[in-house]
């Protein structure tokens, strides 16, 4: 494998993670899907992968061979955090982040309860959002099973293309 290659690879990962935030961004855009907590922390895996890209581009050969062995690492953190929604929507466990929860506003006056209010109407992390009409699979097991084949399809490239010069 050479520089052309590589470069490949990385024009592919960035074009992937920016594929995977339109796909989340068009959800909610156009099917008027609100996002959870635990989705928007989904997608930063996604926009730090396009940075790391990125750079991989424009980088000499061995510095975008570790640039794209981290954005694999990335994605695949991407794809644990993903497996961790799921088991939240599954109610196999409950979120690890206290935003998922309702506020808890007993004892609080009518005005303290408003200013604790979001800005921005929130679902809970635990009530799956399906985009494909009759198929239950939800965005976030998608992005679960995108985010692991992404960064395996990835890694096995980096371990195919191992001890190749430029």
């Amino acid at each position: 494998m050479d520089s052309a290659s590589t470069r490949w690879a990385s024009l592919l990962s960035v074009l992937a993670a920016a594929a995977a935030l339109g796909v989340a961004f068009a959800a909610e855009r156009m099917e008027g899907l609100v996002p959870c907590p635990l989705c928007l922390l989904e997608r930063w895996p996604y926009r730090l992968a396009a940075l790391l890209g990125i750079f991989a581009l424009v980088s000499s050969y061995r510095t975008s061979r570790l640039l794209l062995a981290a954005l694999a690492l990335v994605i695949f953190a991407g794809a644990v955090l993903a497996f961790v929604h799921v088991g939240v929507e599954a109610g196999a466990w409950p979120s690890p982040l206290p935003e998922c929860s309702g506020p808890h506003l007993s004892g609080l006056s009518v005005a303290e309860r408003l200013a604790q209010m979001p800005a921005f109407p929130s679902k809970p992390c635990d009530a799956p959002s399906y985009v494909i009409p009759g198929l239950k699979i939800s965005m976030a097991a998608m992005n679960m099973v995108f985010a692991l084949a992404f960064s395996v399809v990835l890694a096995a490239y980096l371990w195919r293309s191992r001890g190749k010069k430029a």
